[in-house]
């Protein structure tokens, strides 16, 4: 009879151990996540599996913001925020550390241009990037902004294929996903009016047609347009620069958002007292977690914060949760994670 008992608790123990043995290898991630070296303006963060070297990138516009340590360039000049390069950091553990890699080898655009909000993604063996770039590097706002399209094999050097034909010149932060009859769509924030969201069609991401606004139930103002499919239903997530409104959809076609933002409450880890900004999503084995960037240094105990201080950003993360229909977020939870291959 003992034998008995002892062989049915065994069995039990061993089933109990197996159900949750992807969380017990899950690490906590950093906190703050990621921080760049060099320009301490890492933004925009993308993360995507590289399937050639096994391992997870983090793509991220590169802020210029250590250039306002000299304090001749404290001033009213958005200078630092152009000239920007890609960046790229990697992570060999699942995602909860990373480190800097390389700039992206981008073949295009000369020596002065400005990259920024990378979208990659990866279809039938070629990774694709959806790059805005603004051509120069401009002390205001008042230049042409384009979203161009480029290929990879390795996710390090990029061929430029094309200039997407949109709406106009003044276009940023393309979103591409697939649509469940393969084509595929391209979200993107036209400046022009108001910063709405607008979209383009694609058969092949290689021949874009543009579709002009997006439908009237998405009244967000704002840019760096998520898509990502969660929970059986789509989600699109918008930086409205106070926390990021979140919509639902059955259909990529209409929208609901739901009443409340996410990231809008400053959080109270290391580096994470602001508002949460430009998101990207990642669902993994069910899970989904969320990459933001924090201009750290505009936290409000940090009142005379110079110039560089303001500027300087930052990549955090946290675990979505949904809740009665609605996503939501502790974004001062630790934050376990072990992301594998998709």
């Amino acid at each position: 009879m003992n034998k008995t008992i002892c062989l049915v608790i065994w069995i039990f123990l061993l089933s109990a151990c197996a159900q949750v043995t992807p969380s017990g290898t899950d690490k906590i991630a950093d906190k703050p996540l990621y921080r760049d070296a060099t320009y301490d303006g890492a933004a925009d963060p993308l993360v995507i599996w590289n399937h050639q070297e096994e391992r997870w990138f983090m793509f991220y516009t590169n802020r210029r913001a250590s250039i306002l340590q000299d304090s001749s360039a404290e001033d009213n000049s958005v200078a630092w925020v152009h000239g920007t390069p890609i960046g790229i950091a990697e992570s060999t553990d699942g995602g909860a550390t990373w480190s800097y890699r390389a700039d992206a080898n981008i073949n295009y655009g000369g020596d002065e241009v400005t990259y920024w909000a990378p979208e990659v993604i990866h279809h039938d063996g070629t990774y694709h990037m959806y790059l805005t770039i603004v051509p120069g590097i401009f002390n205001d706002w008042n230049h042409p902004r384009n979203i161009v399209h480029l290929t990879s094999q390795n996710l390090l050097d990029w061929e430029f294929q094309s200039e997407l034909p949109l709406v106009h010149n003044k276009v940023i932060d393309a979103s591409v996903y697939q649509l469940p009859n393969g084509h595929w769509r391209l979200w993107y924030n036209n400046e022009k009016d108001g910063k709405s969201i607008y979209y383009a069609d694609s058969p092949d991401l290689y021949q874009w047609q543009d579709k002009g606004k997006i439908g009237a139930d998405v009244v967000s103002r704002g840019e760096g347009p998520t898509v990502f499919e969660w929970q059986d239903r789509y989600f699109m997530i918008i930086d409205e620069w106070k926390g990021l409104a979140v919509y639902h959809s059955t259909n990529l076609v209409d929208w609901q958002r739901q009443p409340q933002r996410i990231l809008a409450t400053p959080g109270t880890g290391p580096e994470d007292g602001v508002k949460g900004q430009h998101a990207h999503v990642v669902v993994n084995n069910d899970r989904a977690y969320i990459f933001y960037f924090v201009h750290a240094g505009q936290a409000a105990d940090n009142k005379n914060a110079s110039a560089y201080e303001q500027a300087r950003t930052l990549i955090q993360v946290a675990e979505l949760q949904y809740v009665d229909g609605e996503i939501v977020v502790d974004r001062n939870a630790p934050v376990k994670i072990n992301l594998t291959a998709p």
